[in-house]
């Protein structure tokens, strides 16, 4: 619930699994030792963390926005948000 007022999330994501250097793996054909694979370079997931945090937090208020007001069609969910917002304002 909120009063309008700007929401300020707490956010923590797992580490992301790059490696400075690859591991020591084992080739499951021949069976001989090696390296892993070395794919990831990148140091710092926070870009990517902040976009996908906002798509997320924009479809929970989207549905909760849904569940309050929703209908059967967008005139259906504006009568019911404006007839809300007129309930309120007097």
């Amino acid at each position: 619930m909120t009063n309008g007022e700007p929401i300020d999330l707490r956010v923590a994501i797992k580490p992301i699994s790059t490696m400075k250097k690859p591991m020591q793996s084992i080739d499951l054909k021949t069976k001989e030792k090696t390296e892993a694979h070395y794919e990831r370079s990148d140091v710092c997931v926070v870009p990517a963390a902040g976009v996908i945090g906002e798509a997320v937090v924009a479809l929970t208020l989207a549905e909760a926005f849904l569940e309050k007001f929703g209908g059967d069609s967008m005139n259906e969910l504006e009568r019911n948000y404006r007839s809300f917002m007129e309930s309120i304002a007097q």
